[in-house]
């Protein structure tokens, strides 16, 4: 697990950057396991709580994707369901499936790499993401850290299965 300061020194951006390189390395191993390659990672305080993968092919869970995967270990690691003060970063967009999940777990912050103009849910098709008033908790939201680099992770994937 990676730990990076925050200091002064240390704009928002370049953890941002720090922690999506996290989530694509972690969709590398998405990938070597024939999954879509798509990687996530929680933060708090800087740490690195909760790491995931898509594994929906060998988990048999059409719910195993990596938001969900990364949340599911935070839970465990933290004795808690609830993440709040939390940032998630992930390569593709979520999905409405993973916006409520975000949404529920208290998780304050999603950064996201590229958008998914099939069925991403943070302003791609759906608008779940940044969460309006009628939810409960109120999640922020912002896309494009990384964003060729994560769409091309994809599209080569993709590319290599036709």
């Amino acid at each position: 697990m990676g730990i990076i300061e925050h200091t002064a020194q240390v704009p928002v951006e370049a953890a941002d950057s720090a922690f999506m390189r996290q989530a694509l390395a972690l969709a590398g191993r998405a990938e070597a396991e024939g999954e879509v390659p798509v990687g996530a990672v929680l933060v708090l305080d800087g740490e690195v709580i909760g790491e995931g993968w898509n594994r929906p092919i060998i988990g048999h869970d059409p719910t195993a994707h990596a938001e969900i995967m990364a949340l599911r270990d935070a839970g465990q690691r933290m004795k808690n369901y609830r993440l709040p003060g939390t940032t998630l970063y992930v390569t593709l967009e979520p999905c409405p499936m993973c916006a409520g999940a975000i949404v529920h777990a208290r998780v304050s912050r999603v950064v996201f790499g590229t958008t998914d103009p099939k069925g991403g849910a943070a302003g791609s098709v759906f608008r779940l993401l940044p969460s309006d008033q009628r939810f409960n908790h109120y999640v922020a939201a912002e896309g494009g850290v990384l964003a060729e680099d994560c769409a091309e992770q994809l599209r080569a994937f993709f590319r290599s299965r036709r």
